[in-house]
């Protein structure tokens, strides 16, 4: 028997999954990302993982025919490797991942797609019908999108199409980027990004009451939506919010005219009244094409290594017609 694994790697949590063929799961593992000092130990940490995943379903590693990944971005393909990752630490430039997994698991079948393109490809593969036209948008720590257009997953030459989380949604450019450039839709509404927009707009009105913790240094994007409803600033910091991830979906609908737009991410996950139900309010007023349907995943936390273990299991596509036998 043969079996196929699925890796997520993001800013936060690495995540492996092994199945069966039939894509029963048998194996998972997870673990925080490393924080460094070198690409390498991130890439040992993945490795860790999947070799986890690989215990706890009782098989070798070599066993496993092909492994997906889905990972954080932006990529060099020809390397099989993330470079520079807007999100974990400045020393950490190059994450090597297809080479040492293909070495770990004994094949050449290693395909690597960009967190939210597996999002896409989780979607698809899962959805009772198969829309051939798309958008799977996360926001989490950072904020992209995975493409379908015309039943073709878009990865584009470098495997970084999707990055609409650079976008420019603010011209004035206030607020920088992970990435280092400004006025960025995921400097102002990704999870790692609110808090810094929080206190700025504390610092435009300080007549604003609060009770956030402003200055903390244990200050997250959770403690804004807690206190929904209660708070004036956090009010503030939602609506603005809204303003601006209506304006960066709106842009991706223009773009790739999805049937579809899906949520996952934990910002958009555990807060789906105050973050995508004010998208699916203003969208429907700015959008001058077809208003897609906008809904939140219903695969969860899981639709990213979903989808890097639908890749694995139908040659890199996502297209159950072509599984493996």
């Amino acid at each position: 028997m043969v079996y196929y694994a699925g890796v997520d790697l993001g800013a936060t949590n690495v995540r492996a999954v092994v199945a069966e063929a039939d894509g029963t799961r048998i194996g998972t593992n997870r673990r925080s990302t490393p924080r460094g000092p070198t690409g390498i130990d991130v890439t040992e940490g993945v490795l860790r993982t999947l070799r986890g995943a690989c215990a706890e379903a009782g098989i070798d590693p070599q066993r496993i025919a092909a492994t997906g990944i889905g990972s954080i971005g932006p990529f060099d393909l020809a390397e099989g490797a993330v470079i520079d990752p807007a999100n974990l630490p400045d020393s950490i430039d190059r994450i090597p991942l297809t080479g040492p997994i293909s070495e770990l698991i004994g094949s050449d079948d290693v395909f690597l797609h960009n967190d939210t393109t597996a999002g896409v490809i989780g979607e698809r593969f899962h959805a009772d019908r198969n829309p051939d036209d798309m958008v799977y948008v996360t926001i989490s720590s950072g904020i992209g999108a995975g493409v379908c257009c015309d039943g073709e997953v878009v990865g584009g030459w470098d495997g970084n199409a999707g990055e609409v989380g650079h976008y420019v949604v603010d011209p004035r450019g206030r607020l920088t980027c992970g990435c280092g450039h400004e006025g960025h839709w995921e400097a102002y509404c990704s999870g790692n990004a609110i808090p810094d927009y929080a206190r700025l707009l504390a610092e435009d009105d300080p007549t604003i009451s609060t009770s956030l913790p402003l200055e903390g240094p244990d200050f997250t994007a959770k403690d804004v939506f807690e206190l929904a409803g209660e708070d004036e600033l956090a009010d503030y910091v939602i609506e603005q919010l809204a303003h601006w991830n209506a304006i960066g979906v709106t842009n991706v609908i223009h773009a790739f005219a999805p049937l579809v737009v899906s949520f996952g991410g934990a910002v958009a996950l555990y807060n789906e009244e105050l973050v995508v139900d004010p998208i699916r309010e203003r969208v429907s007023e700015m959008v001058m094409t077809n208003v897609p349907e906008i809904r939140v995943t219903d695969q969860g936390d899981d639709v990213v290594v979903e989808g890097a273990l639908a890749s694995a299991l139908t040659e890199g596509t996502g297209d159950r017609r072509r599984l493996r036998e």
